[in-house]
Order: structure tokens, then sequence, then C-alpha cells
């Protein structure tokens, strides 16, 4: 299980933090850089691994999408907060599907990953894609302490 912060955040912000505590073996590494640099950051870190669980915020949700695109045999499910798919880097990357069980939370206040720009990118990657929206912002400040860990992260939900 990996955690993909924002493009402005850390191993050291609130939801990183939080996932910590929840998940103590939960791998949360510092990406800096291009997209192109972060990728090849993650590439190296789960190289060779599988039934890999993808957490990604914002710019860390691109990271995963792009990375369950390229390697779908070894993602077991995905959970996207905010995911910046909307971002003009996702623009040089041939749209594959992925078939990994997907949850995908955006906040209705989201103005940065707005759901009307991103959920029908994700309707068209993600084959099985479960989607809610909340009452927050890009950020989930509000509401990323409150969801269903267990429930997303498990195997057994669909």
């Amino acid at each position: 299980m990996i955690f993909l912060h924002g493009l402005e955040s850390s191993s050291r912000g609130a939801k990183a933090s939080f996932l910590r505590g929840l998940y103590p073996d939960m791998v949360i590494p510092d990406f800096k850089g291009s997209l192109a640099e972060r990728m090849a950051s993650l590439r190296g870190i789960l190289a060779g691994q599988q039934d890999i669980i993808l957490i990604g915020s914002s710019f860390g949700g691109l990271m995963a999408t792009i990375f369950a695109m390229d390697n779908k045999d070894a993602v077991a499910r995905i959970v996207l907060l905010a995911p910046a798919l909307n971002f003009s880097e996702f623009s040089r990357y041939t749209i594959q599907q992925i078939n990994a069980p997907t949850w995908m939370i955006i906040g209705r206040e989201d103005s940065v990953t707005p759901a009307e720009k991103v959920v029908p990118v994700a309707r068209r990657i993600f084959t099985d894609l479960r989607y809610d929206e909340v009452d927050d912002d890009h950020l989930l400040a509000r509401t990323f302490r409150k969801l269903d860990w267990k429930t997303m992260l498990s195997e057994e939900e669909k």
C-alpha cells in the first residue's frame, strides 16, 4: 500500500500523517520535480511488486492513474482523492482502461480538479469506478479523516 501526495505536499502532510497513523506499514515517500521525475521515482519504489494498492491525492492521483495504466497487472485497487486528471501533463499519455477497483472522492467545491472535468475522464479510464462527491474543496480537509478507509481499501469491497 502506497500513498502518493499532491504537488505541493509531502510525506509529512495532513493526509500522509493521518494514513500513517491508520496504516503504519504504508509506504509514504516524498516526491519532487516534474511529473516524469516523480514517475521515475515511483516506478523505482514499486519495481517488481504485485497486488499494489495505490492511494493518490491530487497530483498523486494523476501519478497513481499513470502508474496503473502502465502496470495493470500489478495494481490491486486504487483510491483517488481529487485526482488531477484534468491537468495538462496528463494529455501526453494515451488513455488506457484500468480494471482495478477504483474509488474516487471529489469535493463539490473543488475548483482545482472540478468534478465536471475529472469525472468524464475517470469514467473513460476506470472500468470499475465508484465515485463519491463530498461537501468539501480540493484539499478535502473537512472530509478525508471521516472517509471509510477500511471499506475503501478492502479487497472484498467493490
